[in-house]
C-alpha cells in the first residue's frame, strides 16, 4: 500500500484532491474513513463508493482502529482530530506528502506553474485516457469527462464529474507499455507542497509571484521550482521537464538538471511551437522531430490555447497519437470553475444575462480571464452589453502583497464588485492589514466602476438591479463566492 497504512483516515476528506487520495488508497486495498466538516456531492460520492465519512470531527471521533492521518492542507494544527492522532502516537502525513507515497511504484507525471495546473492536468488525462495509455490522475477541481475521456460516451460507472481517475497497474501500449502505470497529479508551489511529490515528467508552464505571505520574495518562489524541477531523475531513467520558453524562469531553473529539458511557448525559438487564433480558438503545435498537432479549443482565450498546448506536448512524450490529441483536445468542455458557463437570466423587460463562473484569484488569471470573456462574448460591440464581475479576494497577505497588480487587472470589466476578503489560512493580525475597501479604492482611482457589498446576499438583490439585457456576468474567487453565481441564477 501507498501508506503503508490498512486503516487510513483523512481529515478534509470532501476536498477535491483529498476525495481523490481517499479513492487511490482504497483502489489500493486501504480500508479508508475520514471527516470533513460539512457534507457535499463529494462526499455523498465517497459514501456511494462505502468509504466512511464522519461529520462529527471531536477528537472523540477518530476511530479507534485508524493506524494513520492524512490531514488537508486546510486543517490547522489545533484541530481535534489531529491533535488526537498524535497524542496516540500515529503516523501523520500531510495531503501533499500521502499524494508524493502515493506516487512511488508508478510513473508520475506532475504539472507544476502559478497559473492552469487543475487544468492543463485535466486536459492530459483526458487526452491520455482516449489515447488509451489508462492514466491515473488526481485533480484539485471536477471535470465531467475525466472518467471516459474526451470522445467515449460518458457511462453510468464511470460518468459524471470527478477529481479522480484510477487507472491502470502498467502502462498498456505506446513507447512506454509496460511500466508502472501513469499517476497525473498537479503540483502546488503552496508551503512547499510540491516538494513532496516523485515525478518522472513534469512541466512548469509559467512562474509568478504567488504565496508570498509562505516565500516572502519572488526569488525565493524561484528557489521552490528549481527545487521541485531537481527532482525528476536523469534522462536515462526517463526523466523530462517540459517548461515554458518565456515567463517560467527557465535559466534559473534548469541550470544543472540531468533530465531531459523541452521548452514550450509561442516564440519560434522554443522546442514545441505554439500558434493560435484567440477569434476561432484554433491551436496548433509543432515539436522535435516534425512533429504536428492541431485542435480547437471549446474554452476560450490565450491562457487556455497554452494549457492545451502543454497537455499535448506532455501527452506526445508519453506516447499518445497526435492526431488522436487533436481530436480529443477539440472535444475538451473544460472543468468545474473554470471559465464555467452556467446558464443566462431573462431580465425583466425582455433580454438576458449570461453568467459564468471561474476559480481565478490571482491578478494575471484576472486579467486572461475578463481579457478572454470580452474578447469570446463580444463585449461592447455591435451595442452588446457590458462585463460585470464579483470578485471575491483570497487571503489578506496575498490581497495585501499583490495589491497594485489586483487593481490594474479590472481592465477588461465595466463594474466590479467586490466582497469582504476570503479568510482562510492568515492570522489576525494580516486580517487587519488590508481590506476589500482598499482594492476597491485602488480600482477606482484607475477609473473602474467599483464597489464593495456583503454580504452574499445583498450582491444578488444588486445584481438584480444592476444587470442589463446583453450584459455578461462573471463572478470569480477561490472561495465560497460561486454561490452568488448560482444564486443569481436561481431569481430568474
Amino acid at each position: 500500500m501507498a501508506l503503508g497504512l490498512d486503516r487510513p483516515y483523512l481529515i478534509g476528506i470532501g476536498g477535491c484532491g483529498m476525495s481523490a487520495l481517499a479513492r487511490l488508497l482504497a483502489a489500493d486495498g486501504a480500508r479508508v474513513s475520514g471527516s470533513d466538516s460539512t457534507s457535499s456531492p463529494v462526499t455523498d460520492t465517497l459514501l456511494g463508493e462505502r468509504v466512511r465519512v464522519d461529520f462529527d470531527q471531536t477528537a472523540a471521533n477518530l476511530p479507534e482502529d485508524a493506524d494513520g492521518v492524512v490531514a488537508s492542507a486546510a486543517i490547522k494544527p489545533d484541530h481535534p482530530q489531529l491533535l488526537e492522532a498524535q497524542q496516540r502516537g500515529l503516523p501523520v502525513y500531510t495531503y501533499a506528502e500521502a499524494l508524493g507515497r502515493s506516487m512511488a511504484g508508478r510513473t508520475g507525471v506532475s504539472i507544476a506553474g502559478t497559473h492552469g495546473k487543475s487544468t492543463t492536468t485535466a486536459m492530459l488525462g483526458c487526452v491520455l485516457t482516449d489515447a488509451g495509455l489508462d492514466p491515473g490522475v488526481i485533480v484539485g477541481a471536477t471535470c465531467g469527462q475525466l472518467g471516459t475521456g474526451c470522445l467515449a460516451e460518458r457511462s453510468p460507472e464511470r460518468g459524471g464529474a470527478t477529481g479522480f481517475r484510477m487507472g491502470s497497474p502498467q502502462i498498456p501500449s505506446g513507447t512506454l507499455a509496460g511500466q508502472p502505470g501513469l499517476l497525473l497529479a498537479e503540483a502546488c508551489e503552496f508551503n512547499r507542497s510540491f516538494h513532496h511529490h516523485r515525478p518522472v515528467v513534469g512541466s512548469i508552464a509559467n512562474l509568478e509571484a504567488d504565496h508570498l505571505d509562505i516565500y516572502g520574495s519572488l526569488d525565493a518562489v524561484i528557489e521552490a521550482f528549481a527545487g521541485f524541477a531537481a527532482l525528476l531523475p536523469d534522462e536515462s531513467k526517463g526523466g523530462r521537464l517540459l517548461i515554458g520558453h518565456d515567463g517560467a524562469h527557465r535559466r534559473e531553473i534548469t541550470a544543472g538538471l540531468k533530465c531531459k529539458v523541452e521548452t514550450i511557448g509561442f516564440a519560434p525559438a522554443a522546442d514545441w511551437v505554439v500558434r493560435t487564433d484567440v477569434a476561432d480558438r484554433t491551436v496548433s503545435l509543432d515539436g522535435p522531430g516534425g512533429v504536428h498537432a492541431e485542435w480547437t479549443n471549446l474554452m476560450p482565450g490565450e491562457h487556455n490555447a497554452m494549457n492545451s498546448a502543454v497537455a499535448a506536448a506532455l501527452a506526445i512524450g508519453l506516447g499518445a497519437d497526435p492526431a488522436i490529441v487533436g481530436r480529443s483536445l477539440s472535444a475538451f468542455r473544460g472543468l468545474d470553475r473554470r471559465l464555467q458557463f452556467l446558464g443566462e437570466r431573462v431580465v425583466p423587460g425582455g433580454g438576458s444575462v449570461r453568467v459564468y463562473d471561474d476559480y481565478g484569484h490571482h491578478p494575471t488569471e484576472i486579467d486572461a480571464t475578463l481579457r478572454s470573456l470580452r474578447q469570446a462574448e463580444r463585449v461592447g460591440q455591435g451595442g452588446a452589453g457590458r462585463l460585470v464581475c464579483v470578485f471575491q479576494p483570497h487571503q489578506h497577505s496575498r490581497t495585501r502583497f499583490l495589491l497594485e497588480e489586483f487593481a490594474t487587472s479590472f481592465e477588461h470589466a465595466d463594474v466590479v464588485i467586490v466582497p469582504h476578503i476570503y479568510f482562510v489560512r492568515d492570522s489576525e493580525a494580516e486580517k487587519h492589514k488590508v481590506s476589500a475597501a482598499d482594492l476597491v479604492d485602488r480600482l477606482r482611482s484607475r477609473g473602474v466602476r467599483a464597489m464593495h457589498l456583503y454580504p452574499f446576499g445583498a450582491i444578488v438583490e444588486h445584481l438584480e438591479n444592476v444587470c442589463r439585457p446583453g450584459d455578461l456576468l462573471v463572478v470569480m474567487g477561490a472561495g465560497p463566492v460561486w454561490q452568488v453565481a448560482r444564486d443569481y441564477l436561481k431569481g430568474s
